[in-house]
């Protein structure tokens, strides 16, 4: 069995250079995802019905379809209409749209959490809108959902495994290709599934990392890794503190 290990090891470097890939996508996709959530958050409460139906259609149309026919109508649908992108940039968008509404509702949950009695006391000192967003709204719903936007972090990673199915060679793309080669399946698969496990922890360890910087005092987070049978949906996580900052 050692032989069909040394095997596999031959191909360390292809590995590497699809984990690398799949952080590029995952990452790409992650700052898309939060300007579309925080942007459809922000419309979903603002005073403009058109805006609040906009952002509800979006954030229930993508919730209540499957991502990788959103994938698919993305890369196979476009170039009918002349819109022709690389499996990449049509991975990058198509996760991005995706998570951004999960993160929609988490960053609106985010904002209700704050007290009303805050927002009134800033109203009545003559404080601007954008102001009390900045300094009053936003470092208070940031902390609340902080855990949950690392899980969306860790999920969207998972999910560029779908991505295979446009031949983007990420991670399991090329598991399939060299189990395709050597036919080790369990020795291909088992690799693929370590270095998940591997990059899954360390996004959690970053942001458990970056959740102690920002916040004071320091945002412990307990980050719960998704099952295999998990979907792209929300994961509240528990913290220790929740002061305002």
């Amino acid at each position: 069995m050692s032989y069909q290990w040394l095997t596999l090891w031959q191909y360390f470097g292809t590995f590497a250079e699809a984990a690398w890939l799949t952080l590029q996508v995952t990452l790409l996709a992650f700052l898309l995802a939060l300007t579309l959530g925080l942007l459809a958050a922000l419309a979903r409460n603002a005073q403009l019905a058109l805006l609040r139906f906009i952002s509800a259609c979006y954030i229930e149309f993508i919730r209540n379809t499957p991502v990788l026919l959103q994938i698919f109508i993305i890369f196979f649908g476009l170039p009918s209409l002349g819109i022709r992108m690389s499996a990449f940039e049509a991975g990058v968008l198509a996760l991005g749209i995706n998570v951004g509404a999960y993160l929609a509702e988490t960053f609106r949950a985010g904002i209700a959490s704050v007290p009303q009695g805050q927002l009134e006391a800033a109203w009545i000192l003559g404080i601007s809108r954008r102001q009390i967003f900045i300094s009053i709204i936003l470092p208070q719903a940031a902390r609340a959902v902080y855990p949950a936007i690392i899980n969306n972090l860790i999920q969207l990673l998972l999910g560029t495994s779908l991505l295979s199915a446009v031949a983007l060679p990420e991670l399991t793309g090329t598991a399939t290709v060299i189990n395709a080669r050597t036919l080790l399946y369990i020795q291909t698969f088992t690799f693929t599934l370590i270095a998940y496990l591997l990059l899954s922890n360390l996004l959690s360890w970053l942001g458990s990392l970056l959740g102690r910087r920002m916040f004071t005092p320091p945002l412990v987070t307990r980050i719960k890794k998704p099952g295999l049978l998990s979907t792209m949906g929300l994961r509240t996580s528990l913290f220790k503190s929740r002061s305002i900052i």
